[in-house]
């Protein structure tokens, strides 16, 4: 099959003699890809250069083999999803390929496209093990998000650092429908687009100010920080948001998602979480030099998330980001990253069709 490999540090290629990959588990569905969406960590991957490796994590496809533990899904269905890309413990599977094998799937609500569907994966999954897994939010529809969510109700408040981003994006929707004020950072140019997900406040990411705008906007009350770049300025900038001292009975937390093992968070009186999704996957993984060993409990919170997110995605409750759509397929793939890597995207998900259903 024709795939996207890694064979070394910036040097990726596309072939067209990769196996396809085998189910390994019960769990694991054989998937024929028919879009895929880039992310930061399919360029970074690349220019670490873990060879022998497959790119790419976001897709969307058909079913067409099914493990002997898979019940909700059979040949056939539209699905959609992400899995570890990039990964030189199995090299053979990646998204930016013709043929994947993945253990967790969602089904794409009738109206939405492939091309629509393939931007969510990384980002429901990233949300749901930074913010409910990690930081332990309100679920939605719980009766705790219900409650703040009712008029005159007093509602907590999380800064979404990188509002315009994939996983900002999905963040911001999800902590409003947990009945939290969303207050953001973007560029100027995404500010009604933030505003347009239901962000209560927008502040210029790139003002050396910006923390100490948002200390002062919550009245030195903002004890829930959730970083989605890990970069240029965030964590500090996180760090100056949060209250200037722990409250006496409330958590007090930073998360982000963009951290490695052994990196200090921006403050030491918070509680600190990092997620890496691919976690997610409970399997052995390599990304970027770490290994990291089986953690079962992620897949088992991963497989109940995605059931949630399916439903509030079916119901028309979460807005995918906006598309970027390109042609050329897995062909063209390395183009658009290129574009990704010169900071040349902003707001949007890159998509490419790899087939036809």
């Amino acid at each position: 099959m024709k795939s996207l490999r890694i064979f070394g540090p910036n040097d990726a290629r596309v072939v067209t003699d990769a196996p396809i990959p085998s189910l390994k588990k019960p769990t694991d569905v054989l998937v024929k890809v028919i879009a895929v969406a880039l992310n930061p960590t399919d360029w970074k991957h690349i220019r670490f250069g873990a060879a022998p490796a497959t790119v790419g994590c976001d897709f969307s496809g058909i079913v067409m083999e099914v493990g002997s533990g898979v019940t909700e899904h059979k040949k056939g269905d539209r699905i959609f999803g992400s899995v570890h890309g990039s990964n030189h413990l199995w090299p053979e599977n990646g998204a930016f390929a013709e043929y994947l094998v993945a253990n967790i799937v969602m089904k794409i609500p009738k109206g939405k496209s492939f091309e629509e569907a393939a931007t969510a994966g990384v980002a429901l999954n990233t949300v749901g093990q930074g913010l409910y897994q990690e930081m332990e939010l309100p679920w939605p529809e719980s009766k705790e998000a219900e409650a703040a969510l009712k008029e005159g109700a007093e509602k907590g408040k999380i800064l979404i650092w990188g509002g315009s981003s994939a996983m900002g994006a999905m963040g911001i929707q999800f902590a409003k429908l947990s009945g939290f004020e969303v207050i953001t950072t973007a560029s100027k140019s995404n500010f009604d687009y933030v505003k347009s997900l239901g962000a209560d406040a927008v502040f210029d990411s790139r003002s050396p100010t910006t923390g100490t705008e948002i200390r002062a906007y919550t009245n030195d009350k903002l004890y829930y920080a959730w970083d989605t770049l890990g970069e240029h300025g965030a964590p500090q900038g996180c760090a100056e948001a949060l209250a200037s001292s722990p409250p006496a009975s409330h958590p007090f937390r930073y998360g982000t998602i963009m951290a490695f093992p052994g990196q200090a968070p921006p403050r030491q009186d918070v509680k600190y979480s990092m997620s890496l999704a691919y976690t997610a996957t409970g399997e052995n993984i390599m990304t970027m030099g770490f290994q990291f060993p089986a953690i079962p409990s992620h897949y088992e919170f991963a497989v109940k998330w995605a059931k949630v997110a399916e439903k509030l995605y079916g119901e028309g409750k979460l807005q995918t980001h906006r598309l970027d759509v390109r042609e050329g397929g897995i062909d063209k793939i390395l183009e658009g990253l290129g574009d990704m890597r010169e900071g040349k995207v902003s707001g949007k998900k890159i998509v490419y069709r790899v087939a036809e259903p």
